[in-house]
């Protein structure tokens, strides 16, 4: 898993500056081998990431996220 949580800004005179921004990964949430979250996402509670997913939005709570980008697969039931 690769937590990224620095970026630059896309402007080309502003490239210089480094930004951050937290990750948030809430609690009984999983995240899979080799997956990658980006700055300023949250990862809900017991959500899954699978392995393999580069995650470019919040993951909502009890949800299980796929891909490149990871979307939604499904709810998960309590």
């Amino acid at each position: 898993m690769s937590l990224i949580t620095e970026n630059h800004a896309e402007e080309p005179h502003l490239r210089h500056n480094v930004y951050t921004k937290p990750i948030y990964i809430q609690q009984n949430a999983w995240v899979g081998a080799g997956a990658i979250i980006l700055p300023g996402i949250t990862i809900g509670e017991n959500a899954i990431v699978a392995a393999g997913s580069i995650v470019t939005k919040n993951v909502a709570d009890n949800t299980i996220v796929a891909g490149n980008p990871a979307k939604p697969i499904r709810e998960i039931k309590n």
